[in-house]
């Protein structure tokens, strides 16, 4: 119950801190792309581009998880090796030293 009012609280700050945002950046502005120019408002903008680098960081993020599960798996095989090699290892009968 109280992880839904935090989560609501929070969300509840958020959106109200768009709405100011919004309303604070009303200018519009022009963006000059490559193949086209277009005008839109600041704050659009913004948030525009805080999104489109939130879902970069993402899909960075993402290829790197990808990536540890990777080593991981490869670590755990390793390791399963290296045991059944001690256990074949362990089972050997002592030779004498003389």
């Amino acid at each position: 119950m109280i992880r839904y009012v935090i989560f609501s609280v929070v969300v509840l700050a958020v959106f109200m801190t768009a709405v100011v945002f919004a309303s604070i950046n009303t200018d519009m502005i022009t963006l000059n792309l490559a193949f086209t120019s277009m005008e839109i408002k600041q704050s659009l903008a913004m948030v525009a581009f805080l999104t489109v680098g939130w879902i970069f960081g993402v899909i960075c993020a993402g290829f790197l998880l990808l990536k540890l599960l990777f080593d991981r798996r490869q670590l755990r095989k390793s390791l399963r090796l290296a045991e059944a090699e001690v256990k074949s290892l362990r089972s050997m009968p002592m030779q004498d030293a003389n």
